[in-house]
């Protein structure tokens, strides 16, 4: 057997060792609320902490013992170095994402305590923090991005579209169209009664709340988000002959996950100003509570922003899960939307002022993060690593997007306070009236029809 082969065989085992390994852990199921507690909060007239304690969280088992799981990973780590040598590209891009696990579960051990605030800052950063090569911290590009989705435009041209289809209905046209992008049988689309989010997405299946009313807004921000990226990027993943880890994620690939499908909603046009600015928020929920402020404070905060009641409750439960209801341990993970956001576009820029936009397909390959993109091109170069098989045709076919962030670069010479005064003055004499008719887009007889 050739010295290649043998590594290649290495490299397989190591990284199905690490799914195995990693299979049991799930943070969101080990930091959940139960829903009564919402309700709660509201009759006490906004005002209750809710009983989220080191002691709350001993009720929710991790269903595996954390320290013996500390010392497979640990384990692990030694054979990737043995077998796959300490300097090797792969092998370090596998020993970083064991290395997160073993923090992961310092974090779980920290449920309801004031470490769990450290490793969560650790793990997903902290609003204070900067992005690659920018001096703006997080929460100036949130506060930024903020005031641009509640400008007086993105209320003129706002309109609620009807949740008009049950959770069975939206299972069938979901389904229907996921089945255009994927292999048919690839994903599946399930009812659900087990989860608190509308939906959400789990390795090959998308999970819709049983109790939830859709719109079409709601499926098409769905087919994208959750479908096209979170799943794409778990079945690409799978498809990969050696490197299988990237079917999996440590909380390293949050950021450009969470980006790359909110980047995916823009470049669709699903996405819509409340939606925007409701990520934007939870970088200030998030700052506000790392500052101190408990539940109750930082619910009023978002409030007082002009977030409905319904909205600031979650956003804020989505901050305290996990940590201390009084403040300062929090969940950072929010951050990630944001973060990932404006990196996968810098990414982006960058590889094409660089001349080397087939970099940018990589986002794609699997759960990632954008210092692997380097190393995975390479071993994609070397045949070790498949190019992903499930990508959004903008991505597929690069002149689209290199025009479309072409423009974009050009354009950010412009002077807009300057243009905007210019307009300001024709746009005087306009009355302020309703916004031509925005009708919303109505689901085909075709997308109802029962699946073949």
């Amino acid at each position: 057997m050739s010295q290649r082969q043998i590594y290649l065989d290495n490299l397989k085992t190591l990284s199905d060792q690490l799914i195995t390994v990693q299979t049991p852990i799930r943070i969101l199921d080990s930091i959940k609320w139960p829903t009564q507690w919402r309700q709660q909060f509201f009759e006490s007239d906004m005002r209750w902490l809710p009983g989220a304690d080191a002691e709350y969280y001993q009720t929710l088992s991790l269903n595996f013992d954390p320290d013996a799981k500390q010392e497979e990973f640990r384990a692990l780590k030694k054979q990737i170095k043995r077998k796959l040598g300490k300097q090797d590209p792969l092998g370090k891009l596998l020993i970083t994402t064991t290395e997160q696990y073993i923090k992961v579960i310092e974090l779980l051990k920290a449920r309801g305590k004031k470490d769990f605030g450290r490793f969560s800052t650790e793990l997903y950063g902290s609003a204070q923090d900067h992005l690659f090569g920018d001096k703006r911290s997080l929460l100036e590009v949130g506060e930024q991005l903020c005031s641009i989705f509640s400008q007086p435009a993105a209320q003129h041209i706002a309109f609620a579209q009807p949740k008009q289809y049950d959770a069975t209905e939206s299972v069938a046209i979901l389904q229907k169209r996921l089945n255009r992008y994927f292999t048919k049988g690839e994903l599946k689309v399930i009812l659900s009664d087990g989860i608190v989010s509308d939906a959400a997405a789990g390795g090959d299946s998308i999970k819709m709340n049983s109790r939830s009313r859709f719109s079409e807004r709601d499926l098409r921000v769905l087919e994208v988000h959750e479908g096209w990226v979170h799943v794409g990027t778990t079945l690409n993943g799978r498809r990969q002959p050696y490197a299988s880890w990237l079917s999996v994620g440590s909380p390293r690939i949050a950021a450009i996950q969470e980006g790359l499908a909110l980047l995916m909603e823009t470049l669709t046009f699903s996405s819509f100003p409340f939606r925007a600015r409701r990520v934007s928020d939870r970088v200030s929920a998030i700052h506000v509570a790392e500052q101190g402020a408990d539940f109750v404070e930082t619910f009023h905060h978002l409030r007082d922003r002009g977030l409905p009641d319904a909205d600031a409750y979650t956003t804020t439960q989505r901050v305290f899960r996990g940590g201390m209801v009084g403040g300062r341990s929090v969940f950072t993970k929010d951050l990630s939307y944001v973060k990932g956001f404006v990196e996968n576009v810098n990414f982006i820029r960058s590889a094409i002022g660089a001349g080397l936009p087939e970099l940018i397909p990589m986002l794609f390959v699997g759960k990632i993060t954008l210092e692997d993109i380097p190393v995975l091109y390479e071993a994609y170069l070397e045949g070790i690593v498949e190019p992903p098989r499930y990508l959004p045709d903008m991505f597929r076919d690069l002149n689209g997007l290199y025009v479309w962030f072409g423009f974009s670069n050009g354009l950010s010479m412009v002077d807009m306070k300057r243009v905007q005064k210019h307009y300001l003055k024709s746009f005087d004499q306009i009355t302020p009236v309703c916004p031509l008719e925005m009708a919303p887009s109505h689901t085909t007889e075709a997308d109802l029809d029962p699946l073949p």
